[in-house]
């Protein structure tokens, strides 16, 4: 079918349009990276990135004199100042290809777009962007592409340079210059003022381009109102009118709705300076100017390069004869903006704050009303997005001395409901295709197929294309959504963009213009066919914040401390992480080098993002812990004195007229509120909490170029390490003083921590147990994961460096029947009181705090000591070897022994090493004890069945086995026969250089240098016996238990028989004793009775000798009356 001289199908606009519009934003792309001085593969402005010829001193003449000369080459001058170039000619091609190529791709770019719009006048077409939509989109965004692809060009400072120096570098290589060389040259030069060469190169374009412009007068206008006139309009309210609430959202220009109205701004004010002679005939392309250049001060022309609108228009327009009016109308603009945008648009976002809750929070009850209102949506998304990037690109860009209309701390909240509008598009998908597949099938078919059959006039190629949306519509229905099938509308949407460009042509048989119900029918149907199939990309088109990556990161950063920092808006914070999923979008095929630039700056903002945001709950959560620590404190008993001191003397004294001290406030006042407006410290904490951590739970995870975050990993990490660090810190340790605090104190503070710490449980999805049972099972160790000090090291040390080394100083007891440690009365008194670390509860809290694994640490530690005092006590043994091998046989002949006991020599120390052996396992004794009662009721059941265990083995069990079930059992804190911890201890003590033959001799010999040694106590005045305390004040009476746990674990090393060695003991000791009996000398014998009851103490220990025994060794009167005597003897003391 004939269509005259030119066949639109032929010219292929559609194409045409879809294609150089697309490498119009890659090559913006490209230009952009070099004009940040980065090599295209570095985006975002690296200055090392820049290439060196750039910047070398060396070379430094030579570019500056192929600019001067530029685009001219002079290369057969043998010009002294090009020489220094020859070396490097094949770098310089190496390296600045990739440059100069881009420029030739611009230029290219220009000639097809040039090509293109000469097409365009040349066929009439027809421009409406209310009914030939893309065609009219399309074309407006090409003019705008190509204008500001070309006014970046120009700001590149150093474009000569680099296409001078490659073209150089070329001719010297290969002896010609670059065949596109002269064009892109003169195309350089005549774009050194990019604007004024565009005006005058559109002049043939002012017809086209006018016309569309002007069509926007129905569309601009309605979108750039008053946030005053939105709010008495109820725009995107769909509660305001219930009866109309499930009626779909309707428009006759539905694609307009949505429009970007940044996109629209540019459009007019590049679009009238191009063909600038229509603003002097047509009052509504003036209106349209001049409405755009009141709203904005400047605009953006790619990513953070900035157009400023007033200046640039002035300065066209002033060397323009006749256009005095027309400046002072910019002029005038200029000063409205200056003064009324600021304003405007902060009312604006004020609205839109309120407007997107409320249409989330009704989506969020309802999301079947995404089906009709989705329009709504997308409308809220395209205004919100609008507003942000207004205000991103006027705040770094302010002409005006007042900032405030530039600074919104509540921005967090208006990014953070565009998210949960798109969350919502996310979700319920299907819920919206659904609607739109029966509306499709059931509505708009019917509609465009009546609309088709009234046509007059219908050529064949057109009745195809629209026979063919019919048919494409009809055969759509809901099971195919149930199903999942995929659904791919892009050829319906691309055959209406053919027909577009077909009949908006000048001599069209089926004029568009003629039939414009067609065209906007046609419009909402693509509308339709969006939100079933292009819902992400619908997404992206009206609500992507990409321009918040690399290019205006530090506005991003404050705004999300700003949003940190005011306790309100914490609860949006979640917002910035959420837009780091947006970067990737920006990016462009024709620059993939700057992807992974782009995606790791997503990946770190989105780290730091997250981290702070559990940092800051981390802080709030340690103030809530540190009050409630202090709330908990009050409780300790330490503080009830004053108050029972107080009761007791107002019950005791008179009343007299004189008052008494003021009462002091009892635990539990701060909870005692007047009236509900009293906010206490700890409610604004709770509040501020309540509102970050509904942030970080607000979303699993989330996805940042193919990297998975999850907010409440981050601050399981932060409570983990700020817990770890609290719980050592509240042992108050201090090296130089050796200051701790008191397990039981610490303990309290501990469970009032993690009182806190499990309520985290009632705001964030996250396991606390799990932060609990790796933070204690860590302090349970020596270090922790990260190697520092755990409480278990500090405690350890602590008991055993200073409270013991205090003890073995003779200024601490150990008090059997207290179960305790306690002070003795010294000139120098000690800076802690004993007994308030050792008694039973103490003990009891430090196996709480310290658990099973720790308490063995803490066994292993004290083990380590007594095995060093062993090992002197064996060198002792073997400096005295001779005289006690003839003593152990000679226990029968007193003379003998009493001449042999002469030649021995440091008794002294050997019985002051086996007293500080006992003392350490009394000590033990007291923390099995105790980690044995707190298991109890812990694990009672599993206590028990250890217990039993242990209780049933077998004699003839081989040792190796009983040892195993000794170990399990003292680490459930029960005694046994023989400490497998100690002799763990001893056993790494064998030498080398002795036999194990001579290892028994010198264990037996031992035993009886501490049994011919006992004598000696009786004439140390510290060794009296006190009833009271059922001890004695220098600790002898540990020696009991050293002497029986010191014999079973050497004995059980060296596999002699434990019992018959304690029996030789018992003889030998006995008969020594026995001995002091009748010597004369009261200094010798001043405490004869209270050393006598050493061996019932002796035997009362042990499992392996019996009273039987000692009565063959020790007649029990002596006994009797030791007992007698000790108790006469404290009772006149105490009179």
């Amino acid at each position: 079918m004939s269509r005259g001289v030119i066949q639109p199908s032929q010219q292929k606009l559609a194409e045409k349009l879809t294609i150089l519009n697309d490498r119009g934003i890659g090559m913006l792309t490209r230009v952009y990276n070099i004009k940040k001085q980065g090599q295209v593969w570095k985006a975002c402005g690296d200055p090392k990135a820049k290439p060196s010829y750039l910047v070398d001193k060396n070379l430094e003449s030579a570019v500056k004199f192929i600019v001067r000369k530029f685009p001219a080459v002079e290369t057969r001058n043998n010009n002294q100042q090009l020489a220094q170039l020859q070396k490097e000619k094949s770098e310089i091609l190496k390296n600045l290809a990739l440059y100069y190529f881009t420029f030739v791709d611009v230029m290219e770019f220009k000639d097809h777009v040039c090509e293109l719009l000469n097409t365009i006048d040349a066929c009439q077409v027809f421009f409406d962007i209310t009914v030939n939509f893309d065609l009219t989109k399309n074309y407006l965004d090409l003019v705008v592409t190509y204008t500001t692809l070309m006014t970046i060009l120009s700001r590149i400072e150093e474009r000569k340079a680099i296409i001078g120096l490659y073209n150089y570098a070329h001719e010297m290589t290969h002896g010609a210059s670059d065949r596109e060389y002269p064009r892109l040259g003169q195309m350089i030069v005549d774009y050194e003022n990019p604007l004024k060469k565009l005006m005058e190169e559109f002049v043939p374009h002012g017809k086209s381009l006018s016309d569309a412009l002007i069509s926007l007068q129905m569309v601009y206008p309605r979108r750039n109102l008053s946030a005053d006139q939105w709010r008495n309009a109820q725009l995107l309210s769909l509660i305001s009118a219930p009866s109309t609430m499930l009626n779909p959202a309707q428009s006759d220009t539905m694609p307009c709705e949505y429009l970007s109205l940044d996109a629209m701004e540019k459009w007019i004010v590049f679009g009238f300076i191009l063909c600038h002679a229509v603003l002097n005939s047509d009052a509504a392309a003036l209106s349209l100017w001049k409405l755009a250049l009141q709203s904005s001060t400047c605009l953006c022309l790619f990513r953070d390069e900035v157009f400023h609108i007033h200046k640039a228009a002035e300065d066209l327009f002033v060397n323009i004869r006749g256009y005095n009016k027309r400046i002072n109308d910019i002029r005038e603009c200029k000063e409205q903006a200056l003064s009324q945008a600021g304003s405007m648009h902060r009312e604006r976002r004020k609205f839109l704050r309120s407007a997107l809750k409320e249409l989330a929070t009704v989506l969020a009850d309802q999301p079947g009303l995404l089906g009709p209102k989705a329009l709504f949506v997308f409308m809220a998304l395209s205004f919100a997005r609008d507003e942000i990037i207004w205000l991103l690109r006027h705040a770094d860009n302010i002409q005006k001395k007042s900032t405030d209309d530039f600074i919104d701390k509540h921005i967090a909240e208006l990014i953070f409901y565009m998210e949960e509008l798109r969350a919502h598009v996310r979700k319920y998908g299907p819920v919206m295709q659904r609607y739109y597949v029966q509306y499709l099938s059931g509505f708009d078919a019917v509609v465009l197929n009546e609309l088709v059959q009234n046509l007059s006039v219908c050529p064949e190629d057109e009745s195809i294309i629209m026979s063919s949306f019919v048919n494409t519509m009809t055969s759509l229905s809901v099971k195919q959504v149930e199903d999942g099938e995929v659904f791919d509308f892009r050829g319906l949407r691309l055959d209406w963009f053919r027909l577009q460009a077909y009949t908006s042509v000048s001599k069209a048989s089926l004029g568009i213009a003629d039939h414009k119900e067609l065209g906007k029918m046609m419009n909402t149907i693509i509308f339709h066919t969006k939100m079933v199939d292009s819902l992400v990309e619908m997404l992206v088109e009206t609500s992507d914040l990409s321009i918040f990556c690399s290019f205006y990161s530090r506005a991003f950063e404050k705004m999300f401390q700003q949003c940190l920092e005011l306790p309100s808006q914490s609860r949006h914070s979640i917002c910035f992480p959420l837009l780091c999923t947006h970067f990737m979008s920006c990016t462009h095929e024709l620059c993939p080098e700057e992807r992974h630039h782009i995606g790791d700056r997503s990946l770190s903002l989105c780290n730091m993002f997250l981290d702070e945001m559990a940092k800051q709950a981390r802080n709030l959560i340690t103030d809530i812990c540190t009050e409630q620590c202090t709330l908990s404190d009050q409780l300790l008993p330490k503080h009830c004195a004053k108050t029972i001191s107080q009761a007791v003397n107002k019950k005791s004294k008179k009343a007299t007229g004189k008052k008494g001290e003021p009462e002091r406030e009892k635990p539990g006042v701060e909870s005692m509120r007047k009236n509900r407006l009293l906010v206490t410290n700890l409610d604004k904490l709770h509040t501020a909490l309540s509102e970050l951590c509904f942030s970080i739970n607000y979303v699993p995870n989330l996805a940042v170029w193919e990297h998975t975050f999850t907010p409440r990993e981050y601050l399981t990490s932060h409570l983990e390490i700020r817990f770890t660090k609290s719980i050592v810190g509240m042992t108050m340790y201090n090296q130089a003083t050796q200051e701790i605090a008191k397990p039981s104190e610490l303990l309290t503070s501990v469970r009032a921590y993690m009182t806190v710490l499990q309520s985290i449980e009632n705001y964030v999805t996250i396991d606390i147990t799990r932060v609990f049972n790796n933070v204690l099972l860590q302090q349970t160790q020596h270090l922790d994961s990260h190697g520092e000090p755990t409480i278990t090291s500090l405690y350890t040390n602590w008991y055993l460096e200073t409270l013991l080394r205090q003890v073995s100083n003779g200024h601490i007891a150990y008090f059997p029947a207290m179960k305790a440690f306690v002070n003795l009365p010294t000139e120098n008194e000690l800076t802690f009181n004993a007994e308030e670390y050792s008694d039973i509860s103490e003990m009891r809290s430090l196996s709480e705090l310290l658990g099973p694994y720790g308490m063995k640490f803490l066994s292993e530690s004290l083990m380590w000591h007594i095995s060093s005092q062993v090992a002197e006590l064996k060198k002792l043994v073997v400096e005295n070897m001779e005289v006690l091998t003839q003593m152990r046989t000679s226990f029968d002949k007193p003379e003998h022994m009493a001449a042999l006991f002469k030649k021995l020599t440091s008794v002294d120390s050997v019985l002051k090493r086996m007293t500080i052996i006992g003392v350490i396992l009394s000590f033990r004794s007291l923390a099995q004890e105790a980690l044995r009662d707190v298991l109890s009721c812990h694990i009672p059941f599993l206590v028990s069945s250890v217990e039993d265990f242990k209780d049933h083995i077998p004699r003839e069990t081989d040792m190796k086995v009983a040892m195993n079930v000794y170990e399990l059992s003292s680490a459930a804190g029960l005694p046994c026969e023989i400490d497998p911890a100690l002799v763990v201890a001893l056993s790494s003590q064998k030498s080398e250089n002795i036999s194990p033959e001579e290892e028994y001799k010198i264990a037996c010999l031992l035993m009886v240098f501490v049994a011919v040694s006992l004598p000696t106590l009786a004439s140390n005045v510290m060794s009296q016996y006190s009833p009271a305390i059922e001890g004695h004040c220098n600790n002898i009476h540990c020696l009991a238990k050293a002497i029986n746990q010191i014999a079973a674990a050497l004995f059980t090393i060296h596999k002699g028989s434990i019992e018959d060695r304690l029996k030789e003991f018992l003889a030998l000791a006995s008969s020594s004793l026995l001995k002091i009996g009748q010597e004369t000398d009261k200094m010798t014998t001043r405490n004869r009775e209270s050393v006598y009851l050493l061996l019932d103490m002796i035997v009362q220990e042990s499992p392996f000798l019996t009273m039987d025994l000692l009565e063959s060794c020790f007649p029990y009167v002596l006994l009797r009356n030791a007992y007698h005597a000790v108790y006469k003897q404290s009772i006149s003391a105490n009179a």
